[in-house]
């Protein structure tokens, strides 16, 4: 038992040792640290917001207990809107990772196959600068282009005899919108992470099979897809664990009444009836479903990808 307890303190012996080695290393991930306890740990603090009564004046401490305890969550369940929010939060997620997963990965292949480095730098640096625009920006332009009086695409549909199409106000074509305005906000900057990927690929894979009579789309096929299939499926798994959160600064800027059979998600309705009517109690207990729904499918889709050799952990 003795040699036991010996053991013991010599293998934290040892794990201090490689920690004074590595000292700088750790030195640089402190801020890092302190910026997830302080701004994503600390905050958890409120959740218990969505068992209370909350008062505003009074705090959260004199803040009386919700009688049940799960009232405010049965009265998120038993809105008359709920089935319909829930229906076009996860439509519209489900859109946005279906057709948004791909995209990035091919614009990031025809980078990395193309072979002047000029061009490359272009390419990668206009597809990635819409990120950086905020949605106010972005759905100006979408306006610019998709306004049914005055936009680009109905002013060429009508100049060739067709009907102005209202890209923005019609319930059919909104979604679409939506969709293809964040796949291109995107596109550049998820396909950096598929890029990295892809350098670290062992190039004399690629001259083996350039030995063996293989072309370009027998390379991609049967070494650059395969090579990055591990990154492809953890973003695939990060995005299902988002899900529930359809994007709330798009859809508030770009939506109005005529669509929100199409377009109201959980975020705005909490936004509505949670927070510009004060209800924060309210807006707590959605955002802790939401938050308990994104766990279970981060593990679920972990799980199932394990079986496929690949997953986060």
């Amino acid at each position: 038992m003795f040699s036991k307890k010996i053991k013991g303190n010599d293998a934290w012996i040892d794990i201090w040792i490689d920690v004074w080695k590595m000292r700088p290393l750790y030195l640089m991930l402190i801020p890092g640290l302190l910026w997830y306890i302080i701004y994503k740990y600390v905050p958890m603090i409120g959740l218990v917001i969505a068992f209370k009564d909350y008062d505003i004046v009074g705090g959260i401490a004199s803040s009386p207990w919700a009688d049940p305890w799960y009232k405010y969550f049965m009265q998120f369940f038993n809105s008359p809107y709920f089935s319909q929010i829930l229906t076009n939060t996860l439509l519209i997620s489900f859109y946005k990772i279906i057709f948004g997963i791909a995209p990035p990965i091919i614009l990031a292949i025809l980078i990395h196959e193309c072979r002047s480095p000029v061009m490359k730098k272009w390419v990668q640096t206009l597809s990635y600068m819409p990120h950086f625009l905020s949605w106010v920006i972005i759905y100006g332009i979408v306006l610019a282009f998709f306004s049914e009086t005055s936009g680009v695409v109905n002013r060429f549909i009508v100049d060739n005899g067709g009907k102005a199409i209202p890209f923005l106000t019609s319930t059919e074509w909104f979604r679409i919108v939506l969709v293809g305005s964040d796949i291109w906000q995107n596109l550049g900057w998820a396909a950096i992470i598929y890029l990295a990927a892809m350098s670290g690929i062992d190039p004399s894979i690629y001259e083996a099979c350039r030995v063996d009579g293989g072309g370009r789309f027998r390379m991609i096929w049967h070494i650059t897809l395969p090579g990055i299939r591990s990154v492809i499926v953890l973003m695939l798994i990060l995005k299902i664990g988002y899900i529930l959160d359809a994007g709330f600064e798009q859809i508030y800027i770009m939506y109005n009444i005529q669509v929100y059979e199409v377009a109201d998600i959980i975020d705005t309705w909490v936004y509505r009836t949670g927070l510009q009517q004060m209800n924060f109690s309210l807006a707590s207990s959605v955002g802790l479903f939401k938050s308990m729904i994104g766990l279970v499918l981060v593990l679920v889709s972990n799980s199932i990808a394990k079986k496929w050799g690949e997953s986060i952990w």
